[in-house]
């Protein structure tokens, strides 16, 4: 299991910045992949930036040159730095982790989210 804690969110006007934070319970190393997710209201959850235990990252095309999420692994924390916020990327941002479970299989972990206004 892994218990994943979420910060960083909050109001920000058009072009401004924030930086969400992921502190996980364990080491990151011993998560296969980890990421951020974002749902806007009637909308479904979507990917937005994430990446795998060989450090390969993704990023959805919206937020691509924007958004950078990095790791701090002496301190088990994922963040996701969002610059240049525009107000479609209004949601709240969830943290996953993803561990192997049996074989073949992957068992997904959630934050409680965080809420990211972007308004003037």
């Amino acid at each position: 299991q892994v218990q994943l804690v979420e910060s960083g969110g909050g109001l920000v006007q058009p072009g401004g910045s924030l930086r969400l934070s992921c502190a996980a319970s364990r080491s990151v190393f011993s998560i296969y992949a980890m990421g951020w997710y974002r749902q806007a209201p009637g909308k479904q959850r979507e990917l937005v930036a994430g990446f795998t235990s060989g450090s390969n990252t993704h990023y959805t095309d919206s937020v691509k040159g924007r958004f950078t999420i990095s790791r701090d692994n002496a301190k088990n924390t994922v963040y996701l730095q969002m610059s240049s916020l525009k107000p479609e990327d209004t949601a709240v941002y969830y943290c996953n982790a993803r561990i192997i479970g049996g074989p073949g299989t992957f068992l997904d972990y959630w934050g409680q989210g965080t809420q990211v206004t972007v308004s003037s």
